[in-house]
């Protein structure tokens, strides 16, 4: 990674903080029943939203343009129903995992999915991989099944789906995104989208909703400053990164994870989730380094 003016790198060192500060607020408040996975869900969405939607007028207001003007004219063209939906099923299946899982467990798999999905649309689209990001992508899997392999120390397999199902969610939200022009506005409008689907999910599990004042905050702290605040560190930070170091920096959260949740929530950290955390990271970061070597090379030799 290219060298980061300081107040640059204390940006990126947050938001990769902030990524892995939602998967440990969310165990933290599931974990003694604080809070319902619907709740949690309808309040971290709620505040999110009016978090991305205040730093978008603060944005424009700093611009000298009117505010409100401005965010009325681009939310008919920022965002998408579709993106809004995979952001939704994400928060969701997020939350339902989290009843089951351990905090750095749930992070890894939800880290490999998104990853293979990312992956998969590449290979549909038309990439190749070589022989070396066939084995990284081997030695991945191999590390996702050996961590989900039946034994007692392994997660509950409904759990496990369920994250699985949410990384998938949010593999296909990164892949609507690539094209952004500007991605927290687009985030910012997702998120406010998805507050119609978070009413349908209050109405529905009204009944089962059971929330204390300890679950309200950490929710709310989930999606105003980890997930809100977070994004906006996120993509201020984005452009002064490659491709690669923003890829490679991202297999630090489920590590972060997996200390914040031996920290703050009182979990161990087991030699299963050690040893499936080196193999799936390892692969993951084998199949992205040698795809930016072809990137690379391939433009030098267009180049000359």
């Amino acid at each position: 990674m290219s060298l980061l003016a300081p107040h640059m790198l204390a940006y990126w060192i947050l938001a990769l903080l902030a990524f892995a500060a939602n998967s440990v607020l969310c165990r933290l408040a599931l974990s003694s029943a604080n809070i319902d996975p619907a709740s949690f869900t309808a309040i971290r969405l709620l505040s999110g939203a009016v978090t991305l939607v205040v730093i978008l007028l603060f944005r424009q207001w700093r611009s000298s343009k009117p505010p409100l003007v401005t965010i009325s004219e681009q939310s008919k063209n920022r965002g998408s129903w579709a993106g809004a939906l995979s952001l939704f099923v994400y928060a969701v299946g997020f939350s339902y995992a989290y009843i089951e899982l351990d905090t750095g467990t749930g992070a890894l798999i939800l880290f490999a999915s998104v990853q293979f999905s990312m992956i998969a649309y590449g290979l549909f689209k038309g990439e190749r991989l070589n022989l070396v990001q066939w084995c990284g992508l081997a030695a991945a899997f191999a590390g996702l099944l050996f961590l989900l392999y039946p034994t007692i120390s392994t997660p509950t397999l409904t759990g496990a789906l369920l994250m699985l199902c949410a990384g998938l969610a949010w593999g296909i939200y990164s892949i609507l995104g690539k094209q952004s022009q500007d991605a927290l506005s687009d985030t910012a409008f997702n998120f406010a989208r998805s507050t119609l689907l978070v009413a349908i999910l209050a109405i529905a599990a009204f009944s089962q909703a059971n929330f204390n004042e300890y679950g309200l905050i950490l929710a709310i702290a989930s999606g105003a400053l980890a997930s809100g605040i977070g994004y906006a560190i996120w993509y201020s930070v984005l452009p002064t990164l490659s491709a690669m170091s923003a890829a490679v920096s991202q297999l630090t959260v489920p590590i972060i994870a997996a200390l914040g949740g031996l920290i703050v929530v009182n979990e161990g950290i087991s030699l299963r989730l050690v040893i499936a955390s080196v193999c799936v990271l390892g692969g993951v970061f084998i199949v992205l380094k040698y795809k930016t070597r072809r990137v690379e090379s391939f433009q030098h030799n267009r180049q000359h």
